[in-house]
């Protein structure tokens, strides 16, 4: 192994998200120096979550099953679906451990800027789901992007006469949800509120 090959993995790892260059050599040297314990183990992790890790054919959320442990869990809400951007959306509600309904994932939130249209949502199969549905919860971030998204989301939906909420005012404007503690999650649900268009 060489010194290139060692600058390539850096590279590699700079380009996950809120990875920078720095960060992104201190975990390197991090996972050099326990090579025989926790690297190994990583690599192991990682080839199985690699092999094993499916997408969701209902809701969008990667698992180990399609359908998900959450789509497949009988004990859920099926009456209420909460409408997420992304995957670590998703996550970051579970983690909160409050929220016991079904979820849809679109897989990105519109914006001009980054060239993403409405094609680009998995919207089609969110209006296929919503059948004896009493509630869509669209949990967005508070950007511009999350709440042009809900708009776009709640303009598809209100005429199907499902009630449809958004999170309430406690996230911060501008913020992204995987980045919020559990407590404010906890918060801006219990707080929810329709959405005015």
């Amino acid at each position: 192994m060489s010194s290139g090959d060692i600058e390539k993995l850096i590279s590699q790892f700079s380009r996950f998200p809120g990875m920078g260059s720095r960060s992104a050599l201190r975990s390197v040297i991090y996972l050099l120096k326990k090579k025989e314990t926790l690297m190994a183990s990583f690599i192991k992790n990682l080839e199985f979550v690699y092999s094993n890790s499916k997408v969701c054919e209902i809701c969008g959320n990667i698992d180990n099953s399609s359908p998900c442990h959450i789509c497949s869990d009988k004990k859920r809400d099926n009456s209420v679906i909460c409408v997420v951007s992304d995957i670590s959306d998703l996550w970051s509600i579970e983690r909160a451990g409050f929220y016991r309904g079904l979820y849809h994932v679109l897989g990105n939130k519109l914006s001009a800027i980054n060239g993403v249209s409405p094609e680009d949502l998995n919207i089609d199969n969110l209006m296929k789901r919503i059948v004896n549905v009493k509630e869509v919860i669209i949990a967005m971030s508070a950007d511009l992007d999350g709440q042009t998204t809900m708009f776009f989301v709640n303009d598809k939906i209100k005429y199907l006469g499902v009630k449809v909420t958004t999170l309430s005012h406690g996230i911060p404007i501008g913020s992204e949800l995987e980045y919020l503690d559990d407590g404010t999650i906890v918060a801006a649900f219990s707080q929810r509120r329709d959405i005015v268009s």
